[in-house]
This record gives structure tokens, C-alpha cells and sequence, in this order.
């Protein structure tokens, strides 16, 4: 049983870091597709298509430079200012770019994405555009975000040559992250007219997590942390939600590291609890 769980959260740091790597791909992909597009656009002279293309590089390299994976797997980000860094992301190839992406808000109310996911929606729409960028049959996009309290919802539709299909290799990389975090895709194409990507995420962990083996020493406290790093909040979320101190919670969260084996909150989020 100890064999199998070291296995399974092996597998998950594995498909976490490749996400990681994937993601960090898509990011740098944008920013050559941003500068490429200022340095090709004509409606800039070419002293203002170099000045907004090193803009472009510089902010990439600060963002490379300062960022530490965002705490990716603890942290709850807002589903509207998720769709806002989205945005932000997209913005350089929506400004000196062909393509027309129209962004429909999601829901002010809707619920906090946990940072897997959020950073996977965005990678996933990322990685639809610059598609449609390369293909060059689309002119338009329309980019929707909505949450119905257990999925966050996205739908991409493009007024391209409508034969994209869910087997096309421009969707593989997008199915094959959808499915890393148990959620749906769907394609549906009319020639001539364009296609549209339904996709939910979400935002809960699987009921398919391993379970805690029965005979873990695990306190009642550290099973209670377990269950709520699972659901993707962070150390001051669980100290408010217990009634803790912050130092306690990161006290718990490495002694249940130690106990089942893993390295990484991601790893202690692939466990449940039962009872």
C-alpha cells in the first residue's frame, strides 16, 4: 500500500512540473507572438513598433525574474481577477495583432479559483489563441468565462473556417490539460461559420484522490489541515478556518509531508480523508 501511494504522488509531482513547464512554454510562446506582432504592425512607425516590443521583452523578464510559481497549488485567486491576468496576458497580441478577441466578463460573484486552476484556464485559453493565430483562418474570438459554484466554465468561439475538430493536433495540448485536472471539452464546428470550445474545470479536488491508509499516525488537527490543503486554500485561510496560529498550520502541513511521503502541497492534495 506504502509502495502504491509513493507511486501515485510521484505521478502527480511528475504531471505538476510538467504543467509547470508547459505553462512557463505557453508564457514565453505569448511574449515572441506579442513582440513579433508590434514589430509586423502597420500602424506603428518603426521607432514606436521597437519601443513597445522591448516594453513587451522587459515585462516578460521582470515577471520571469520575480515570480515563484505563485504558490500555484495553495492559493485562492479571485475567478474575475483571474480573468483580468488573462487579459493582461493577452493584451499585447489583442493590440498590434490580426485577431479580434472579444473578452466577456465572468461573474463578480462567482467563486475563488483555487491556483491550479486558475493558472491552467488561463494557459488553456493561451494555447487556443495563439492556435488560432497560427492557423490565420480566424479573425474573430470570443472568450467567456462564467462558474456555477463546482466548475469554472469556459467557452472560446472563433468566426473561422469552422473544421476543428476535437482530434486536431492545435487541440491536443489543450485536451490533454483538461483532462490532467478531471475536466470536460467539447468542439463543435460548423463549416464555414467557426468552432466553439466548451470546457469545465473543476474546482474541487477528484473523488478519485488516494485515500490516507487507515494506519497513518495522523493527529484529528493534521487530518483537518489535510482536508483543507486539499481543497487548495492557504496556511492563513486554514489557521482562520481552525482557529490556529499561521505557524501551527505550516507546523502540521510539513509533518503530514514527512508522514505520507510527499514533497509538495500539490502531492498532499492528491490524499483525501475519510470521515
Amino acid at each position: 500500500m506504502g509502495s502504491d501511494v509513493h507511486t501515485s504522488a510521484s505521478r502527480t509531482a511528475t504531471s505538476e512540473h510538467a504543467r509547470t513547464v508547459a505553462e512557463q512554454a505557453d508564457r514565453h510562446a505569448l511574449t515572441l507572438e506579442s513582440v513579433l506582432a508590434a514589430l509586423r504592425s502597420g500602424r506603428l512607425s518603426d521607432a514606436a513598433a521597437r519601443a513597445e516590443a522591448v516594453e513587451i521583452a522587459s515585462a516578460a523578464l521582470v515577471e520571469l525574474r520575480t515570480s515563484s510559481d505563485r504558490q500555484r497549488s495553495s492559493l485562492l485567486e479571485p475567478v474575475t481577477g483571474a480573468f483580468s491576468r488573462l487579459r493582461a496576458d493577452l493584451r499585447p497580441l489583442v493590440r498590434f495583432g490580426d485577431l479580434d478577441v472579444q473578452f466577456v466578463e465572468p461573474p463578480a460573484t462567482g467563486r475563488a479559483l483555487p491556483g491550479d486552476v486558475a493558472h491552467s484556464a488561463r494557459a488553456i485559453v493561451r494555447t487556443a489563441v495563439l492556435a488560432l493565430v497560427d492557423d490565420g483562418a480566424a479573425r474573430r474570438v470570443r472568450i467567456q468565462w462564467d462558474c456555477d459554484g463546482r466548475n469554472l466554465l469556459m467557452q472560446l468561439r472563433d468566426d473561422g473556417a469552422g473544421t476543428l475538430d476535437a482530434h486536431d493536433d492545435a487541440v491536443r495540448p489543450i485536451a490533454e490539460r483538461v483532462v490532467a485536472l478531471d475536466g470536460t471539452l467539447a468542439v463543435d464546428s460548423t463549416p464555414g461559420w467557426g468552432s466553439t470550445l466548451d470546457i469545465a474545470l473543476p474546482l474541487d479536488p477528484s473523488p478519485t484522490a488516494l485515500d490516507v491508509p487507515d494506519d497513518t499516525d495522523l493527529t484529528a488537527r493534521e487530518r483537518d489541515v489535510l482536508r483543507l490543503v486539499a481543497t487548495g486554500v492557504g496556511n492563513r485561510e486554514i489557521a482562520e478556518g481552525l482557529g490556529i496560529s499561521v505557524n501551527t498550520v505550516k507546523y502540521h502541513v510539513a509533518n503530514l509531508l514527512r508522514k505520507l511521503g510527499a514533497r509538495t502541497r500539490a502531492e498532499l492534495a492528491a490524499f483525501s480523508v475519510r470521515g
